[in-house]
């Protein structure tokens, strides 16, 4: 814990030095559609819920730039066991570290670590956040369009990378979710340059 704790200080502060001077923030929200990766097991339904945020866009030259973001989401699975439907409710903050390539013409493209901090667990209506683990690791890739309003609209699946499975470690556990987002960047003079 104390290296997650040094590793998001150094995030933070390299980024704190870099929005000194060219950071532009947006507020995003949107879609989940997530799933849990159970070992052993086919597959899982999906459970729809939203996420919701704010991002700072710092340029590194005209085609690269970071994008660090803090994120509520909505994510878990549903599942039927023995013809009962339950619904698995975990809730991430999510600080998602995008890497983006942007295009001449508005559009980006992104990869990059998430860290994921659990703030909530349910099974059906009961608690059970002892059950799994407090963080998470994950990788996303996406797709994004900005257009020079401002308002722009992405894509992105996040894969676990940790097994969350407290109760149970020997059986692995991971997240899976597909995001659609709309996002607004405030800062108009510095969106025309990203075009």
């Amino acid at each position: 814990m104390k290296k997650i704790s040094l590793i998001i200080t150094a995030v933070l502060l390299s980024t704190a030095l870099f929005a000194q001077t060219a950071a532009n923030i947006g507020l995003k929200g949107g879609l989940n559609i997530a799933s849990l990766k159970v070992e052993d097991q086919e597959s899982s339904d999906s459970r729809f819920g939203l996420h919701l945020g704010a991002l700072a866009h710092i340029h590194l030259s005209p085609q690269f730039a970071l994008q660090p973001e803090v994120v509520y989401s909505q994510q878990g699975m549903k599942t039927n066991v023995t013809g009962t439907e339950t619904t698995f409710k975990l809730d991430y903050i999510n600080i998602p570290l995008m890497v983006q390539y942007m295009f001449s013409n508005g559009f980006r493209l992104e990869t990059g670590p998430q860290l994921g901090f659990l703030i909530n667990a349910q099974v059906g209506n009961l608690e059970n956040k002892k059950d799994y683990k407090s963080t998470d690791v994950a990788w996303g890739v996406g797709l994004g369009y900005l257009s020079t309003s401002g308002l722009g609209i992405n894509g992105r699946y996040n894969f676990g990378l940790t097994n969350i499975n407290e109760f149970d470690p020997n059986n692995n556990l991971t997240n899976r979710v597909g995001q659609i987002s709309l996002f607004y960047m405030f800062n108009r003079a510095h969106k025309v340059q990203s075009r």
